[in-house]
Order: C-alpha cells, then structure tokens, then sequence
C-alpha cells in the first residue's frame, strides 16, 4: 500500500463533502453545474468544496464536461488512486478485493479456509491475501469492508453469538483490522454486504426495496429498506435460516429443530444427498459418491442437470420450504426485487421455478403482481463490492 497523502487529509470535513463524494460514488463523473443542481448548493460553496477535496487528492479533473451552451465545463470525478479493500469470510472460504473508489473491482482472490479454525487464524490469512490484492493495483487505501457469515454488531464492529463460528464471539474484529491497516473499517453480516452489492452494480441497481437471499452452508436475508440495510436493534434481522418450519425437524447448527437451514442449507442438501446415494434411491448420487467418497450441495445440481429424479425432487422440495418463509417476507415488506445467490443458487432455474411458484402462490397478489424474483448475476463478487461499498460509506462520513 503506497500512501502519498497523509491519513488526516483524506478525511472528510463537511456534510457537503460527504454527499458529494457519495454521489460520484454511485453516479460517475459529473459537471460542476450538475453536481451544484443535484446538491443544491451555490457555485461558489460548490467550487470551495471541490477545491478542498481536490487538494486532499480526494477528487480529480476528469476531462470536459459535455457543452450545455456556452462555456463547456470540466468534469469531477473521485481520484483514480483511491483504494478500497472488501473481505468476505464465508464458512468454508475467503474472498479479499480491492476495488477503486467507485467499487469497481480491480483484483479479487479466493481461498478455502475454514471459520472454524477461529479468528486469529482466519484475518491472518485476510490480512496476507489483502497484501497481494494491493500490491496488484497500488494506491491510497480509503477504507475497508468486511463481511461476516453470522450475526454482527454493526456498532461495534463484531460478531455476537455466530452459530457457524466457534471462538469468534464478540472477538474485535474491526478493532484488530483497523489496527492494521491504519484506516477505518465496516464490519457486517455477509448477506448484507450482498444486498447493496446487488443494489450498487448487480440485478437491483438503484432499487430502494429489496430482499436479497443467501443459500450456502447457512441461509441468510438481506433486507434494504429506503435504500439503507435494515438490521434491527440486535443486527439479527434478515435470519431466516433458523425461522422454524417443522416442529418435529432435523437438528440445526443453532441446537434447535425444524429451522429453514436444517432442510435447505448447503450441509442439509448434502446430507441429504448422501441418504439417497447409500439407499439405492440416487443412482447418479451413488456414482458420484463412489468417485469422490462424499457429496456437496453442488453434486445435488449436478445430479439433477443429469436428470436424476430423486436430486430433482430434492430441490424443488427445498425450494418450496425455502419459498414458503420469503412469501411470509413479501406479504410483511412488499420488496421491488427479491434476488437469490450464495452457492445454493447455483442449483439454477430448477430452484427458482420452485421458489417463484411458491411466493406468487402464498403471498398477495398486490405484492407480486410487478414483482421479479431473480437469481444473482454478481456470484461471489456481490459480497465484496457490497463490503467496499460499507467501507466507503465509513471513508465519505463526516466521522469515523
């Protein structure tokens, strides 16, 4: 990380300046004149702000701006130098990026890596992958975004109770990264940093109502409300993994019974799969079991592609159950999209079809009737634009 100026000068000093940055942000290069219009202010509070910004290296010149009669005006937009780092720590792997002050990603690994092996461990590994993302792509690193694969304190930056997270609870997390980067730091839960990667660059750009459903190895919700992440008070909003669908149900991760996560979640459909494959009902199961000595949510999609009928009705079964709990959420919220990701969704449009049946079904007719139910078109890259887009949130507030 190369750090040309210093870190007291690219904080920011104004309400004024926070919102323009938050606007070059998610719109792009604008004029002087638009950026005056779009945030009401007067050309010469206007040419002030962008003047200071401008020698804090916060913003640039970024060409002429295109004529609207008379003199043609220059173009400002965020510095082309500025960095963001995004971390999405997921049960069973990692995913660092840096990406440039509009999210874009520039360079982006992935690694296995257990959460169970604790925190110490794990944002070691974090720490030496954001090592190689930045010096792929050097500049001056605003802030950072971390999501993570269980309940979090927004406010305190930690994660509280994770089911999946053996040691991580109320462990420091943006405290220790903070330490380490010498910046500030957005910790979240992982769903949500993908909901706001779908609204900033995915299938639900710019919609300010949206659920956003997570299926992996766990099963989460994200939920933007007026174009903010709506968390609660605890930041347990949006865990419909653990919502009880049967009260006499397979045992859940959290030690309870009939949760959404014990039927659908990536290890259920595993476990699942391998009741079929050892009990003859799978044939396609059984081969993939000889192969490879065990079997994933992945092998249940593709046994299902291959038109297998048991992994077929393996997924509609779970799409119904998982589609039952989001029409509850469509009735209660009345969304403008509902997206599907995580690496569950990979079972594609079989699971969709079961998931749309049963929302449009179950749910009332005012609220689906101009509503698009849709798979994720971001894949593993949802999580850390959303993670950058927090951690720019932290670098454009008044305070950090």
């Amino acid at each position: 990380m190369t750090a040309t100026t210093g870190e007291q000068s690219l904080r920011v000093e104004t309400v004024e300046q926070s919102r323009l940055l938050a606007l070059l942000r998610d719109e792009g290069p604008m004029s002087r004149v638009e950026l005056g219009e779009r945030l009401e202010l007067p050309r010469a509070r206007l040419t002030a702000e962008v003047s200071r910004l401008a020698d804090a290296g916060m913003v640039e010149s970024g060409g002429p701006a295109a004529s609207r009669g008379g003199r043609r005006s220059t173009l400002v937009r965020l510095a082309s130098d500025l960095r963001l780092l995004a971390v999405d720590i997921g049960a069973t792997s990692v995913g660092v990026a840096v990406t440039g002050p509009r999210c874009d990603v520039l360079a982006h690994v992935v690694e296995d890596c257990d959460v169970r092996t604790g925190p110490v461990a794990v944002l070691e590994r974090v720490a030496a992958l954001a090592d190689v993302v930045l010096a792929s792509n050097p500049g001056r690193l605003l802030a950072s975004g971390v999501g993570l694969p269980g309940p979090v304190s927004f406010r305190e930056g930690l994660p509280v109770a994770p089911p999946i997270m053996p040691g991580w609870d109320r462990f420091p997390v943006r405290d220790q990264l903070a330490s380490r980067w010498r910046r500030p730091v957005a910790v979240d839960n992982d769903v949500n940093a993908m909901a706001m990667g779908e609204r900033h660059a995915g299938v639900a750009q710019s919609l300010d109502e949206l659920i956003f459903v997570k299926i992996g190895t766990g099963i989460g919700c994200g939920i933007v409300l007026g174009g903010r992440v709506y968390r609660g008070v605890a930041g347990t909003a949006g865990d419909i993994g653990h919502v009880r669908i049967d009260e006499y149900g397979p045992a859940c991760a959290c030690g309870e019974v009939g949760c959404l996560e014990a039927y659908f979640g990536g290890a259920a459909l595993a476990r699942d799969a391998l009741t079929l494959a050892r009990s003859g009902r799978s044939t396609r199961l059984a081969e993939l079991l000889e192969e490879r000595g065990s079997l994933t949510a992945q092998d249940v999609g593709a046994a299902a592609g291959a038109g297998d009928f048991a992994a077929v009705n393996l997924i509609r079964e779970g799409g119904r159950r998982l589609g039952q709990v989001i029409a509850s959420l469509v009735s209660f919220i009345n969304p403008g999209m509902v997206v599907i990701g995580g690496g569950v969704a990979g079972l594609g449009h079989q699971l969709l079809a079961e998931v749309r049946s049963a929302v449009y079904r179950r749910s009332l007719p005012l609220a689906t009737g101009n509503l698009p139910i849709v798979l994720s078109e971001l894949g593993d890259q949802a999580a850390v634009i959303g993670a950058a887009w927090s951690a720019s949130e932290r670098a454009f507030a008044l305070t950090h």
